[in-house]
């Protein structure tokens, strides 16, 4: 048996790392087209009529379909049919709503009877908006499914090993895309005379490649559960005590520590990701900068939070302390929010907004660092991919909602001191249930303080 466990695949460093390269760059692409279009927004708004509140619905179209349900389902496809389908299926699905969207803002689209009987209804919201909403949905759907999928391929593949680490460098894979979509947008738009449509296609070609890593992907994880079968560690025909039932998902509602997670992750990430959405706009006119300026500014967001993630994950293996960092990143993140509404409107300086830009980047590095490699501390693994899409789910209800919010509330104010002082709260009750959430560990015994490698 030991002669047989060397032999396996993930034993390899090389082997375990080109799978984390090939799906943490798929996730890198995927990270781009979510926010190609946010540096772009003063843009947007001109050449496409477009105003807050519609980019507020449209920044909310992603996440729409998933909270009706799509994300449930996916959890079921990802435990019954395995990464590897679900993989090939989720980048599809970001490329193919990659393509509707880039029908719907081009001027091909704009003349077209489609075009027309779309403008008839809901007439508030442009025929182009609607478009790029409809592809954006089909676009989350595979995103936030293969961001749950990236996550349960890393837990097999780094199972005993350097898991944390290997999430860690996924995430700060992942959001090199944020930081590299804000200085490529702005310059391939200019490129073309004030283009939308140019940068969405660059980052729609490379949502191809992504479909092309999880096929050689595929291909290599085939191999690997054709070891782990031949070593004896799995069998072709799971029993029916291993094999996932759909009742299955009761275990994981009933879990008082799921609705924590979910809940505590719902609240942080309702704080961060339609902040995304709006702070280019946010700097640009708190700071009296030009668009592209406040893109590159705001591209410093994911800097230390790329650097300090893995070296988390490699302290989260070796030390612990999961549950600490949770209560630590809500933290910070309620300060730089605060800031950001109070602080910076009154020291409108640029070396203040990048100082707090990256601050709120060491929040984001704590929070998500901590919290994925805990989960499988709660969940059983044949029913971890349902865990993480309901997760996801939970989140994403956040996701949709917030920004349309904030997209309201920004139309109807004029300032975003109010937006602000939203994401702030949702930082305090963030917090609140990351106490909770120490608590249940220390009385339950799940052991996120405790290290990862044994």
């Amino acid at each position: 048996m030991t002669e047989k466990i060397k032999k396996l695949m993930n034993d390899s460093a090389v082997a375990r790392f080109t799978v984390l390269a090939l799906v943490a760059m798929t996730m890198f692409f995927a990270y781009m087209f979510v926010d190609v279009m946010s540096p772009l927004k003063s843009l947007v708004e001109s050449n496409l009529g477009w105003n807050s509140g519609v980019f507020g619905k449209y920044a909310a179209s992603e996440y729409i379909l998933n909270v009706c349900g799509f994300l449930i389902i996916a959890g079921v496809i990802l435990d019954k049919l395995g990464v590897r389908f679900s993989g090939i299926l989720s980048a599809g699905l970001m490329v193919a709503g990659a393509a509707i969207k880039f029908i719907g803002i081009s001027d091909w689209f704009q003349g077209t009877g489609l075009c027309q009987w779309l403008g008839t209804w809901w007439v508030e919201m442009p025929a182009s908006a609607k478009m790029a909403s409809l592809g954006f949905m089909i676009f989350g759907c595979g995103c936030e499914m293969e961001g749950t999928n990236v996550s349960k391929v890393l837990a097999k593949w780094f199972k005993g090993k350097e898991m944390a680490l290997a999430m860690g460098l996924e995430m700060a894979i992942a959001r090199l895309g944020v930081f590299g979509v804000m200085w490529i947008a702005p310059v391939i738009s200019n490129r073309f005379g004030g283009s939308v449509v140019a940068p969405l296609g660059f980052c729609g070609a490379l949502l191809c490649i992504g479909l092309v890593n999880f096929i050689i992907f595929g291909i290599m994880d085939s191999k690997f559960d054709k070891e782990l079968i031949s070593a004896g560690l799995a069998t072709e025909e799971k029993s029916p005590e291993d094999e996932f039932h759909v009742s299955d998902l009761g275990a994981i509602f009933t879990s008082k520590m799921f609705w924590i997670v979910a809940l505590l992750c719902v609240l942080y990430y309702s704080a961060i990701f339609p902040f995304q959405r709006y702070a280019p706009n946010f700097l640009e006119e708190t700071l009296g900068i030009d668009a592209a300026s406040a893109a590159h500014l705001f591209s410093f967001f994911p800097i230390l939070a790329m650097v300090l993630t893995p070296v988390l994950g490699i302290f989260l293996d070796r030390i612990g302390k999961g549950a600490t960092m949770l209560m630590a990143g809500a933290c910070i993140m309620i300060v730089c929010h605060l800031s950001f509404a109070f602080l910076l409107p009154v020291f409108p300086y640029k070396w203040l907004a990048t100082l707090l830009i990256v601050v709120l980047g060491v929040s984001f590095s704590l929070v998500p660092a901590a919290l994925w490699p805990s989960v499988p501390k709660i969940i059983d693994e044949k029913i971890l991919g349902s865990a993480y899409c309901l997760i996801f789910w939970v989140q994403n209800i956040g996701l949709c909602l917030v920004p349309m919010l904030i997209g309201a509330v920004r139309q109807s104010t004029g300032s975003y001191l109010v937006p602000m002082i939203i994401f702030s709260s949702f930082g305090v009750l963030a917090f609140a249930f990351s106490i909770l959430l120490k608590k249940e560990d220390k009385k339950k015994g799940y052991g996120l303080e405790l290290p990862n490698i044994k």
